[in-house]
């Protein structure tokens, strides 16, 4: 069963843009940064920015929506998605176990087991590119 939304991952044109607008504009909380994204906080929402300078208003390659779900829960919870033949549109390359799939209008989602806390300390032993970490 699903336990709630676990981020959002924004695809944006301009990162510089994007940051300065969810920060000042939004008040959303600056995490992280590296050269190709960013990590903020509105409240518990985990908000990603990712930068892809091919990004249109109608056309978001990276953009997904991302629920959270147990670890315990994990496998099972893949399994009967498979079973009822989701679409995969992303293998997992990044901390803690995730499935990306396709909901049957194209929407791209994602199941994952984690939180920014865990990400954030994933980042901090090997972190992105020109990453910084902001306290």
């Amino acid at each position: 069963m699903l336990t709630g939304l676990s981020h959002l991952t924004l695809a944006v044109s301009d990162l510089d843009r994007s940051v300065t607008f969810y920060e000042t504009l939004l008040g959303c909380r600056l995490a992280a940064r590296w050269a190709q994204g960013a990590y903020l906080e509105a409240g518990s929402l985990w908000l990603c920015l990712s930068l892809d300078p091919t990004v249109s208003r109608s056309r978001a390659d990276y953009t997904h929506y991302a629920f959270s779900v147990a670890g315990s829960d994990f496998e099972s919870f893949v399994t009967r998605l498979k079973a009822h033949g989701v679409k995969v549109w992303k293998d997992n390359r990044s901390e803690g176990d995730s499935f990306y799939f396709l909901d049957p209008d194209g929407h791209k989602l994602e199941v994952h087991v984690g939180d920014l806390a865990t990400r954030l300390a994933q980042c901090r032993t090997s972190p992105y590119a020109g990453m910084q970490f902001f306290e």
